[in-house]
Parts: C-alpha cells; sequence; structure tokens
C-alpha cells in the first residue's frame, strides 16, 4: 500500500480489501522458466530471446514487489529471482499476502493443482478467506467416480453437499465453449444425452455446460463467470459479456446476482450490464495486473458507466504472491488516481471518494457474498 499527503490517497491505502476471487498462492519455489511462465496468460513457453519481466507486469514485479524482498526499486529480474528462490516461496508469500491490506480472499479452487487453498492462504496472509467452488469441477469428479450420465441425475444434490459453506460459485463456460449459447435450462433428459459425447472427462458439450449453469442458478448462491481475457484455451471474440444478455434475463427472477469476471477488453459492455440489470456485477481484476503501470486507464474505464455499488474489487491472482500484492496495489494506484482527480477538479469530495472506495474495495462483495462487516 501506498500513502502521500493527499486524503484521497490515505482513503484508498487505509480501505480494508475483499478479493472476491482468487486462487491460492504457490506452494514450492518455481525455477525461472516456470515462474515466468505464471506470469503470462500464454499457455506456450517463454521464448528465449525474451523476459516476461520485460513487459508491463514484470516492471511492476521489479517496481513494487522488490522492496518487500529487500531489493532496490527496479532491480534487475536476475537479481529478483535468486532474491526470491533463496528466501523461499512460503517467506515470499508471507510477506505478500501481509503487505497488501486484503482481510478476506474468496478462494476458487477449481484449479488447485501446486497452489494453497482457502485455509492455508488464511494463515499466510492472517486475513479470512472462503471457497468459491467452479461448477465442471464438481461435475467432472463426480462423473468420473458414477459416469456422466449418472452424474446429471444426482449432480444437484452433489453440488448442494459440496457447497455446503461456500461462498459462492463460478462456471469456466467462456472457455468451454463461449457465450454465445442457448440461454434457456436444457432438459435432464438433453443434459443426460450430452453427456454422452463428455470426453476425456471434461466437460465441453453446450447443452452439458448450459445444464451445470441452470443447476447453479438453482443452487442459489452468487454465480461467477470468467468473462473476456484469459489463455489461448478460450476464443476471446465469444467471450464478450453482452452474448450473455438473455441468460442474465432469464435469471433475473432467480434472484441469483451474477459476477463478471476480469472482461478486458469487454469492461465497458460488462459496465453496462452491471447497469440495467440490478442482479449484474463485475470487476477488472485480471487485467489490472498484466496492464501493469498502464492498469489507472483500465480502472478508470471500470468506473464510466456502471453505479459504485455494482463494481468489486478483485486480484484472480493465481501462483505467485507477487500477483495477490500487485492485484491491491495496482488498483489502489488507479483508484486513487481517478477519484483524486475527481476530487480536484470538484466533482466529487473527499467524503465521495472515500464511500467510494469502501464500496468498490470491500463493502458490494460482503453484501452481495453475505460476508460479515469489516468492524465485527
Amino acid at each position: 500500500m501506498t500513502t502521500s499527503d493527499s486524503p484521497v490517497d490515505a482513503a484508498v491505502a487505509a480501505v480494508r480489501l475483499v478479493d472476491h476471487h482468487v486462487h491460492g498462492a504457490l506452494r514450492e519455489t518455481p525455477d525461472r522458466p516456470t515462474l515466468e511462465g505464471l506470469l503470462t496468460e500464454s499457455d506456450r513457453p517463454v521464448p528465449p530471446w525474451m523476459t516476461v519481466f520485460d513487459s508491463p507486469l514484470g516492471l511492476a514485479i521489479r517496481r513494487w514487489c522488490a522492496p518487500l524482498l529487500d531489493l532496490e526499486p527496479g532491480v534487475a529480474a536476475e537479481e529478483y529471482v535468486a532474491r526470491r528462490t533463496a528466501l523461499g516461496e512460503a517467506e515470499v508469500t508471507r510477506r505478500m499476502l501481509r503487505h497488501n491490506g486484503v482481510e478476506h480472499y474468496l478462494v476458487e479452487t477449481g484449479y488447485a493443482e501446486g497452489v494453497l487453498g482457502p485455509a492455508e492462504m488464511a494463515a499466510a496472509a492472517d486475513a479470512e478467506a472462503g471457497e468459491i467452488v467452479r461448477l465442471e469441477s464438481v461435475f467432472e469428479t463426480l462423473a468420473a467416480e458414477v459416469g456422466a450420465a449418472a452424474a446429471v441425475r444426482t449432480f444437484p444434490e452433489v453440488l448442494a453437499e459440496r457447497t455446503r459453506g461456500a461462498a459462492g460459485l463460478k462456471s469456466v463456460v467462456a472457455y468451454r465453449f463461449g457465450f454465445d449459447f442457448a440461454p434457456e435450462p436444457p432438459t435432464r433428459a438433453e443434459a443426460v444425452a450430452a453427456a454422452g459425447s463428455m470426453l476425456a472427462g471434461r466437460v465441453a458439450d453446450p447443452t452439458l455446460l448450459r445444464f451445470l449453469l441452470w443447476s447453479g442458478v438453482e443452487r442459489g448462491l452468487p454465480l461467477q463467470l470468467h468473462s473476456g481475457y484469459g489463455d489461448p484455451d478460450l476464443e476471446l471474440h465469444r467471450c464478450d459479456p453482452l452474448l450473455l444478455t438473455r441468460f442474465l434475463r432469464l435469471v433475473e427472477p432467480h434472484g441469483v446476482d451474477v459476477l463478471l469476471l476480469h472482461c478486458y477488453p469487454y469492461h465497458r459492455q460488462a459496465g453496462y450490464l452491471a447497469q440495467v440489470f440490478p442482479h449484474v456485477y463485475f470487476d477488472v481484476g485480471l487485467a489490472v495486473n498484466h496492464t501493469g503501470l498502464s492498469s489507472p486507464a483500465v480502472v478508470a474505464e471500470s468506473l464510466e458507466l456502471a453505479p459504485f455499488a455494482k463494481i468489486l474489487f478483485s486480484s484472480d491472482a493465481y501462483g505467485p504472491a507477487e500477483l495477490h500484492h500487485l492485484g491491491a496495489h495496482l488498483w489502489r494506484r488507479g483508484l486513487a488516481r481517478v477519484l483524486g482527480g475527481w476530487v480536484e477538479e470538484g466533482a466529487a469530495s473527499v467524503d465521495d471518494a472515500t464511500r467510494i472506495t469502501r464500496m468498490i474495495g470491500g463493502e458490494n462483495a460482503r453484501r452481495v457474498y453475505g460476508l460479515r462487516p469489516a468492524d465485527e
């Protein structure tokens, strides 16, 4: 967190955050190629003629994470990697997570290989943590045990049991198919028929994905949907949240909140949906880290249209704890710059800026997910 003499900067620095969509930090210390691979959304090896440390995110790590490892800001990549290796991942994680001002993590556990679970994250960060359960992972685990067709028949009951105590649900339908699916819930018979085409234990059929989505809606917990930017598994042009408009209309009577995650470069479209649908919320989590020094522009664009009560903070950090730290730091940096400008030109007061910061930083998430207030 940063501080300055500006009352807006101070208000933004002071807010305790709820990271409403995050993954676990690494268990083991990675070598440099593995580390660099975790600092990009590409699933291809980093070419030998380049380094991810020469990127918007890489510069941000060398600038703002280096001091937490007792290094000078802007240190060379070689020295940075050597220092984090010497400290070990547990110490790096402790330092990063205890200096970002996050008091509550909602940890999505659908892909948990090699990373900490919610309870371990809470211990490492000296914070609270809850779980977000991925629909596709629950179904795939069940199908491996009883077969895909039988899994369709028992999935709602198994999901209810699996999510006992969970804060919310998530779907990766954007990765598995895209948002251009038929919005209506399929019949059980249609879902059973689709289960017959399930390959390699992975849900990819649009009918089966729709069945999981609507099972999630019926479960009644807040539903997170990855939207926009991600790794090459997805086809980005099919991840525009505007393609969800008909689905969102059908979900609305069920009283379930839908949270659009990341959204870049479609965050303006997400802001429109959050404005017109009472049950739709959004964040720009993943984009903030990966745009690095330019992230204030993304934060500013996220504030253009939607009511401030409809925007949440997330980091979407996975793996290196630098991402957990920077997700919070860069979001604060961007928000302070935007709100400070509004106050300077007389368009908003310091009280307005403080209230907006508290809403987006944590209060909105506490309301949506039913978390206890910060002062309890």
